[in-house]
């Protein structure tokens, strides 16, 4: 049984709905409780890691933020999981496109998520683990995407524990087995869902692109990727069927 607050969220499980969308910026997190939930309460501020609770169409919903990499969303995402009562953790960030036909501010569905992490070594499994979404929250939020108009690419996600390297092979090599775009956080989430067994979704907007170099604004990327938020909090409402 948890004490609360624990070392990272400062909150009891009635604080939270039973969905939470996760953005790795606090202050997107801010944004989509301004301007889409129904009289949002900050329930959590630990480290500047901002958690609101609000109402969409009636429902709970809450946003917390992530931080940057599979260690960050890791903490998060067990204590939520585990101390909190969340079932559906839907992650709502950018990442960056590796291939022609995927666009800026496309879509990007992580069906499965490759990583170079050792995070999967903690559960002692002595072989190839693939990290996958849920099936109920993705066929919901594909569902939302075309409902929406949005342009959506579903597939495999690339979660990097690193955003600057001297590896000049890696990227370039799942680019050929058509990995969608490079993000990092996606596979740590999914794998945490899996050992609780709770349910698990990375929606992506394509912020920039390895390709063509294209990029956004720091504060485009905060503020400007509504098309995504709604499908993200479309598929909560979905998952109170669930």
């Amino acid at each position: 049984m948890a004490n609360y607050p624990t070392p990272h969220i400062n909150a009891i499980p009635e604080d939270f709905g039973r969905t939470v969308l996760m953005p790795g910026d606090p202050l997107r997190s801010k944004f989509i409780a301004e301007n889409f939930l129904e009289d949002p309460v900050l329930v959590n501020n630990v480290r500047g890691v901002q958690g609101y609770t609000g109402t969409y169409k009636g429902v709970k919903v809450s946003v917390m933020a992530s931080g940057m990499g599979i260690p960050s969303i890791g903490i998060y995402s067990y204590e939520l999981y585990n101390f909190f009562g969340v079932d559906n953790i839907i992650r709502i960030g950018s990442a960056g496109a590796m291939q022609e036909n995927i666009k800026i501010r496309d879509i990007v569905i992580g069906q499965g998520a490759c990583t170079n992490s050792d995070f999967v070594s903690q559960y002692g499994i002595c072989a190839n683990f693939a990290p996958i979404a849920d099936y109920k929250l993705m066929s919901a939020a594909i569902k939302n995407c075309e409902a929406l108009g949005a342009r959506y690419h579903v597939g495999n996600l690339f979660s990097s524990d690193t955003f600057y390297s001297d590896d000049t092979t890696t990227t370039p090599a799942l680019m050929k087995m058509g990995v969608m775009a490079i993000e990092m956080e996606a596979a740590g989430l999914y794998m945490n869902a899996a050992r609780a067994g709770k349910r698990a979704l990375a929606i992506c907007t394509i912020s920039d692109h390895i390709l063509t170099h294209e990029l956004t604004t720091a504060e485009e990327r905060q503020n400007s990727f509504t098309e995504m938020m709604k499908v993200a909090l479309e598929t909560a409402l979905d998952a109170e069927k669930f």
